[in-house]
């Protein structure tokens, strides 16, 4: 018997209702559906950031976080375009950057990390130590062996092969890279006028691995190798871990306390939109090449879900995500950093509107 033209009406607008309900449950913007938020950049604190999304996930049925670990320098590029909800950078963006975006960006630093040097040398049974005019030189291309005098003297009772070193740099552009060139620009009047501090530097000897991992990666495929990572994959892949010699002349190993230490001096000098540099700090126990990581996010949020979404994860990360932060090798953000970073979370808006 055929459907009247009032039941076919009424199953069609019941079609109807049921698709806009699990288009609204897809989105990432409405109804008790999922909310999914993209991230991308910085390969330095991706172990921690893995960590934060799952832990949050675990809480957060509802939220879907991903983030990608593809480099600073393509975190701040895929924030610019808004391609992404967040992007990632060890590097603070530049002035240029930042004009480079259709809106205004904050910086929410999230935790510190050590960028470590580490080395394949088999015949090194300790810890090797450098001082900062040596391993600019080692990265300069004037130190070309292993058993260099200078190498030698910040050594005793190391046996040094005669052997050539091979550098292993990032091949792309690099929040860690601009963390390492930052120091050696600090430390070197030859490595500040020939390369400077940049994300992509021209590196004048070496050869270039993708991402922390990349660079890790050939290191300990490759004896005879020095190269530059975050502490965390230094330590996960059971690398030796250099002493570098600070600022007041003291080797020091990258600990979480040397990093905070290198953060406890600048503190008080770091400016409002968060922005700084920690490498070569003041502190007879300060890690010489120490930075904050910060996560970037737009001001004024497009989507108000999408974006109370977002400030209820980062302010999630700068107080129960602290506490993972240790085991995994960074330091947690000092309680001031802290407090200035909630004033940060709090100044974000949805069309002008806050959304906290």
């Amino acid at each position: 018997m055929p459907l009247s033209t009032t039941t076919l009406r009424a199953i069609a607008l019941s079609i109807a209702a049921l698709v806009t309900i699990g288009g609204l449950a897809c989105s990432g913007g409405g109804g008790g559906g999922t909310i999914s938020l993209q991230g991308a950049g910085a390969t330095f604190p991706n172990p921690l950031y893995q960590k934060w999304m799952s832990e949050y996930g675990k809480a957060n049925a509802n939220i879907k976080i991903d983030y990608q670990s593809i480099g600073s320098g393509g975190g701040i590029k895929q924030i610019q375009a808004q391609t992404v909800d967040f992007g990632a950078s060890d590097a603070p963006m530049t002035d240029d950057d930042l004009k480079g975006a259709p809106a205004p960006i904050i910086h929410i630093p999230t935790v510190l990390g050590a960028v470590v040097l580490t080395y394949n040398l088999p015949e090194a049974t300790k810890p090797l130590r450098f001082s900062p005019d040596v391993i600019a030189d080692i990265f300069l291309g004037k130190i070309t062996k292993w058993n260099d005098a200078r190498l030698a003297a910040d050594n005793p009772g190391v046996s040094l092969p005669a052997k050539d070193i091979t550098v292993v740099h990032r091949a792309e552009a690099s929040g860690t890279s601009f963390v390492f060139t930052d120091y050696l620009a600090k430390v070197s009047a030859e490595w500040k006028t020939k390369v400077g501090a940049d994300k992509s530097p021209k590196w004048p000897v070496g050869q270039g691995g993708k991402g922390n991992e990349g660079v890790t990666g050939q290191i300990k495929q490759q004896p005879n190798t020095i190269g530059y990572v975050e502490l965390a994959y230094a330590v996960q892949n059971k690398l030796p871990v250099a002493q570098i010699k600070n600022k007041t002349g003291n080797f020091v190993d990258p600990t979480i306390d040397a990093v905070t230490a290198a953060a406890a001096g600048t503190i008080a000098s770091t400016p409002a939109d968060l922005r700084v540099s920690i490498t070569n700090a003041d502190g007879a126990t300060s890690y010489p090449i120490s930075s904050y990581t910060y996560l970037l996010v737009y001001q004024d949020q497009k989507d108000a879900t999408k974006g109370k979404a977002l400030i209820d994860f980062l302010w999630w990360g700068i107080h129960d995500g602290e506490k993972f932060a240790k085991d995994l090798q960074y330091a947690p953000l000092p309680d001031e950093l802290v407090k200035r970073t909630e004033a940060k979370i709090n100044s974000i808006t949805s069309g002008g509107k806050p959304l906290r």
